[in-house]
């Protein structure tokens, strides 16, 4: 066999990449919805490539084949485009990353690009860690980053415990992050970055983004952004100068819930005071090839087509739902059993008017049904139930169509009590440090008729004037219905 040398594979590579620039450049001319539903798989990898299938396939192996040695030293080397091996990446993570990082930078002028990985917390862990490593020019100093305290409870165990209690790293918390000045108090010489979370998750804080990011590039330092509640479809932090956008896209963009996701996505060339020069000019991509590729947190390829097929349908889903919460909010506003309401869309909360600076639903303007911007908040809101704890859990076991679960963004409404669920673990006083009651419901709107959704939440609340609720159906366990069915 005649070998055809490494310099044959580098230059097929090159006119292949060449032509995946193209066709990308090509799909940021299409608006939002069109992005979505085809990402970067075109007509013609389709036919070429994948049997003439329209839908991207799941490649269900683990590693690449190769022609030759030649081929194999140039893609091992990363000279030419490869996925080698599926813990690095793999053909469908691959369509999933490009369609994340077009909807993330859509119409923002920003060149960025895409890491997939397995769940949300490992987008947190991956969009962090590169930054918490000793600065050569500052051995020995106490390293710390600075981010708002109102976060996802795995967020707030992540960075409490791995981070600084394990690692010691610290954490300096902005507990009020519409002020600017308590930002900077904060930031010194050994700051990595700054972090946030909006709308957040589940007490609906805000910030200011484009000024926070002004403050963090002043300092010379990168700011990161979880964006998941809101998605691209309302919100694109990118667009307003954050650096970085984490999704647990196993919430709202995947809103099917058959599989756990996560996303890191970034703008090329970011500040930093660490990391060597590729990180800084392209972050996901240097995640993928070094940090990630020998820590081994990326999505599997099964996962990725799986959300990567709900993705499709995010702008339309983000409409439905955020006026369907918006609804629900307006319902639980009015209720006497109801203490407060925290939904960024009602102008009685005090973030109010800053989010309604920043979440637009994307490509309102150029739809018949609206011509215009239009103001869309999210799925996720909160209540607190007046009276005791108790009162709370009442409401809460009497739900019968809102699921009691800790997932949020599905297209089937679910709730959550965050003090003895997600934020259990943060203890009492970070709980009411960060405005999480025993008396809060966490409620994420899914894409079921409003008016159902308030019927259940109404029939519920009916039991602190004393009403039962019927139970449709005999209590059992999951073992005994599986039992029972194998009958």
């Amino acid at each position: 066999m005649n070998n055809k040398g490494t310099e044959y594979y580098i230059e097929a590579g090159r006119r292949a990449a060449e032509w995946h620039a193209q066709k990308i450049a090509e799909m940021k001319q299409c608006r939002f919805d069109t992005i979505a539903v085809h990402g970067i798989y075109s007509m013609q990898e389709a036919l070429d490539f994948n049997q003439g299938s329209t839908i991207e396939p799941i490649y269900m192996s683990t590693s690449q084949g190769y022609r030759d040695s030649d081929e194999m030293e140039a893609a091992l080397s990363y000279q030419i485009p490869t996925w080698c091996y599926s813990r690095i990446a793999n053909p469908s993570m691959y369509y999933y990353e490009g369609v994340l990082a077009l909807l993330e930078s859509y119409k923002t002028g920003v060149d960025a690009s895409c890491i997939g990985v397995s769940s949300g917390m490992s987008a947190v862990q991956s969009a962090v860690d590169p930054f918490l490593v000793v600065d050569p020019k500052r051995p020995g100093a106490p390293i710390n980053f600075v981010g708002t305290a109102q976060v996802y409870g795995g967020t707030f165990q992540h960075f409490a415990q791995r981070k600084e209690a394990d690692r010691g790293f610290q954490w300096r918390r902005v507990f009020e992050s519409t002020d600017l000045a308590e930002w900077e108090a904060q930031i010194d010489e050994n700051t990595r970055f700054l972090y946030g979370e909006l709308p957040s998750n589940p007490s609906q804080s805000f910030f200011d983004v484009a000024a926070v990011a002004a403050l963090a590039h002043k300092h010379g330092i990168p700011l990161i952004v979880d964006s998941t509640v809101a998605t691209p479809a309302l919100l694109r932090p990118l667009e307003h100068g954050a650096d970085i956008v984490v999704q647990s896209v196993t919430k709202s963009l995947a809103g099917g819930g058959f599989g756990i996701s996560g996303a890191v996505i970034a703008r090329k060339g970011i500040p930093s005071r660490v990391g060597p020069d590729e990180m800084k000019a392209d972050f996901c991509g240097y995640l993928k090839l070094i940090p990630n590729r020998d820590n081994g947190p990326n999505i599997s390829p099964m996962n990725a087509v799986l959300a990567l097929n709900d993705i499709r349908t995010i702008r339309s889903r983000m409409d439905f739902m955020s006026r369907s919460t918006m609804k629900v909010a307006e319902f639980l506003s009015g209720h006497k059993h109801v203490a407060s309401v925290e939904y960024l869309g009602l102008p009685s909360h005090p973030q109010h008017e800053l989010a309604s600076r920043y979440m637009y639903l994307v490509d309102a303007e150029a739809d018949d049904l609206y011509q215009g911007p239009v103001n869309r908040y999210g799925h996720l809101m909160s209540f607190t139930v007046a009276g005791s704890p108790q009162n709370a859990r009442n409401v809460f076991d009497g739900f019968q169509r809102i699921f009691r679960a800790t997932d949020l963004g599905r297209t089937k409404s679910i709730a959550t009590i965050p003090a003895i669920s997600t934020h259990q673990q943060q203890g009492e006083e970070n709980r009411a440090k960060t405005g999480i009651s025993p008396n809060l419901i966490r409620l994420c709107v899914g894409a079921e008729h409003p008016d159902d959704i308030i019927a259940d939440i109404s029939r519920a609340l009916d039991v602190l004037d004393g009403k039962t609720i019927s139970v449709s159906a005999p209590e059992y366990s999951a073992a005994g219905a599986s039992s029972a069915r194998l009958r």
